[in-house]
């Protein structure tokens, strides 16, 4: 029986002893690449630092090292497996940021999941790094947990959040031209409301995002429990704070009730959540975003049979491929070079729009460039950081 292709990745790792290893920019093979890369040279190189801070960026590694950072509280959607299990997939999206943006990433994962002792622990290792990347931090704390890192000084960016929104607003841009509806005609239901959920709910309504920017016309968000509403009584401060934005036809039920009419379902949530008979409630040309990884709300062949138009999920072995690793690699990469405090909203939407943009013809199978698309990250870098000096973030002189 042929090996899964969760088996051949164990034995790959195994023989590789993980993804990642580290190699030396300059040589040390002589006394004289001795004294420079170390002692006595390095003396010289760390009063600089001392002296002029923002030399760091020229001098050390500081200029293009990221740190990816997670507590492993919900790692894919497989859970909470701690620091241990964090580790392969916190090494994988550092070989990500590598291979698509040239970006020097290190795999951090804390042995704590307080919160408190999270936000201290990232200030204090904060100065080795050009920007954080926090990863597979469980919702709402990861929202208090990017909130609290602002200050800074280099971008600190919550992934799952932003940048799955960004994957998916682009995606929805294309495929609403695809199935002929304007973008602020559109009924989105989204079934899960936690980090990437909130993100993509908030990013589609406009809400933080400047005027300017095309935006749906409803969107009805569901947990575990069912349609959120105002007034139910089992929701924390984030998702009462959606419940009044979201769900303007105040429907309450569960997402079965929630698709009724609806022009998009976007998931991100748990395997098989969507059921193929809802599909056919939904409005004509159904839009099917199952982005539950490693296994999505619907198999792809059943939602198509099921009446689904265009159907895209986070894996790299169906079409349209919506993942956040269309967007991190460009985005950090950008606003690395402008060496910006922060990545702005409009930050955000210019990369959104980038990748949109990259397909000039969408079609149902095609909304979005294929990550095999090497041009994507340079791309979306360009537009980032135009945007960051735009708006006087970049420190590039």
């Amino acid at each position: 029986m042929a090996k899964t292709i969760g088996e051949v990745s164990v034995d790959v790792h195994r023989k590789a002893g993980g993804k990642l290893g580290t190699y030396s920019k300059v040589p040390v093979k002589t006394s004289r690449d001795l004294s420079i890369a170390y002692t006595p040279g390095v003396a010289q190189v760390s009063l600089d630092v001392f002296n002029h801070p923002e030399q760091a960026f020229d001098l050390t590694l500081k200029k293009n090292s990221l740190a990816v950072i997670s507590d492993g509280s919900k790692v894919l959607g497989l859970g909470n497996l701690g620091a241990l299990g964090a580790i392969p997939v916190m090494e994988g999206k550092c070989v990500l940021f590598k291979e698509l943006g040239g970006i020097d990433a290190f795999p951090i994962c804390l042995d704590t999941q307080d919160e408190k002792k999270i936000i201290e622990t990232i200030r204090l290792i904060a100065p080795v790094f050009g920007a954080i990347n926090l990863e597979d931090f469980v919702a709402p704390k990861c929202f208090r947990i990017e909130a609290a890192l602002q200050d800074l000084g280099i971008p600190v960016f919550h992934d799952d959040q932003h940048g799955t929104a960004i994957v998916v607003y682009a995606g929805l841009l294309n495929a609403a031209k695809v199935v002929n509806k304007p973008f602020s005609s559109l009924r989105v239901c989204i079934n899960g409301a936690g980090a990437a959920g909130n993100a993509v709910a908030k990013m589609l309504l406009g809400i933080n995002v400047p005027h300017g920017f095309s935006r749906v016309k409803e969107v009805i968000l569901c947990d575990t429990k069912g349609i959120i509403y105002v007034g139910r009584k089992d929701l924390d401060s984030e998702k009462s704070s959606l419940a009044a934005k979201t769900n303007p036809r105040k429907l309450k039920g569960e997402l079965k009730d929630a698709l009724v009419d609806a022009d998009v379902f976007i998931g991100v949530s748990v395997a098989g959540a969507l059921k193929s008979e809802w599909i056919s409630s939904m409005s004509k040309k159904p839009i099917i975003f199952a982005l539950a990884n490693p296994t999505p709300e619907i198999m792809p062949a059943v939602a198509k049979k099921a009446g689904a138009f265009i159907i895209a999920t986070g894996r790299s072995d169906f079409p349209n491929q919506t993942n956040n690793a269309l967007a991190f690699p460009g985005i950090f990469r950008g606003a690395m070079d402008a060496r910006s405090t922060r990545i702005s909203k409009r930050m955000q939407m210019a990369a959104a729009q980038t990748l949109a943009e990259m397909v000039s013809s969408p079609t149902p199978e095609k909304i979005l460039p294929p990550l095999s698309d090497r041009t994507v990250a340079s791309r979306i870098a360009v537009a980032v950081k135009k945007q960051a000096e735009k708006e006087n973030l970049s420190r590039v002189k």
